[in-house]
């Protein structure tokens, strides 16, 4: 018989191309659970709400009787739903904190409670704090997160790790690089700098635009989320990245290339605090345990996200705030 996940998440950024994946190329019955909040919405996935393997139930994580409802129903969890703008978490930490640390231990009790179905914790690179010019980040490579968010990340993550230590509970943890792909909220770097472009508006770059982060598209890291929740040993932490390193200023200089009606300008503006410098994933561990490796190159994932958001205004339009 099929089984049945849990998917937290699931009409967000990541999480919707993760209940698309599954339905795609699996029998795997689907429950996924999101609360709708700005960063999330069932447009994302209106095309899955009657699919016949997927059941939507808006909700929060934190409910502690609807969350042990549904992880009773389910052979296991696929946890993404999270707060995750690091901009938002400086203005205001609290949403973070309960979101993605409470939210987090309720899941984990629920699925203790439940006789320690499988769970998988999709987590982030920003956990391990900064890189300098060189070097990658290991799995064994201790916490320093930078932010608000990642701080909140970084608990969750290690409360995900004690929750197997203490309670045998037969968990994964996922870190993965900087996403890029279609849904993304305008909020969010490459779709902001997408949208300023389109609209002949400055693309703000924090500082020099030196910042340098591997992309990864989207479609691989939900490859890779979907062979760690399948075949990962219990207990362990994988990174996932795609050796693509771009600083934040190259970013920008691509999309003005891939939109050359465009007459936008890079501006610089004053650096947010504790920006981190540099992101970057030694992925040798998955790649040693899996087949799994990334296939979109960058330029090209990034041609098809432009796009995709030049022909779907009715999506972002709704979300997109000029001013910021």
């Amino acid at each position: 018989m099929a089984q049945t996940i849990l998917l937290t998440g699931s009409a967000g950024f990541i999480g919707s191309h993760l209940l698309r994946w599954i339905l795609n190329h699996s029998q795997a019955r689907v429950i996924s659970l999101d609360c709708l909040s700005y960063a999330s919405n069932t447009d994302t996935i209106k095309d899955l709400l009657e699919h016949p393997r997927h059941q939507f139930v808006e909700g929060n994580i934190c409910d502690v009787s609807l969350v042990q409802q549904l992880v009773d129903s389910c052979d296991g969890i696929m946890h993404l739903a999270a707060e995750s703008h690091v901009d938002r978490s400086i203005k205001s930490a609290s949403p973070f904190v309960q979101s993605n640390v409470v939210g987090t231990q309720n899941l984990l009790d629920a699925a203790v409670r439940c006789g320690r179905k499988r769970f998988l914790y999709v987590s982030t690179d920003e956990v391990y704090g900064t890189l300098t010019e060189e070097g990658s980040f290991k799995e064994s490579d201790p916490l320093a997160p930078s932010s608000p968010y990642s701080a909140s990340k970084a608990a969750a993550d290690l409360m995900v790790n004690a929750w197997h230590h203490t309670y045998q509970l037969p968990t994964v943890v996922t870190r993965c690089t900087n996403n890029l792909g279609t849904h993304q909220h305008p909020e969010k770097f490459i779709p902001r700098m997408i949208l300023k472009a389109i609209h002949n508006q400055p693309l703000p770059i924090y500082g020099h635009g030196n910042h340098v982060r591997d992309w990864i598209d989207v479609r691989d890291h939900v490859r890779a989320i979907w062979w760690a929740y399948n075949h990962a040993p219990k207990g362990l932490t994988l990174n996932i990245g795609a050796n693509q390193e771009y600083s934040n200023l190259q970013i920008a200089r691509h999309i003005l290339e891939l939109i050359p009606e465009s007459n936008a300008q890079i501006t610089h503006i004053n650096d947010r605090p504790g920006h981190d410098f540099r992101y970057a994933n030694d992925t040798s561990r998955l790649r040693e345990i899996s087949n799994w490796k990334p296939v979109y190159d960058l330029k090209e994932s990034l041609k098809q996200v432009i796009q995709w958001y030049q022909n779907h205004s009715e999506w972002w339009k709704p979300r997109w705030n000029e001013t910021e």
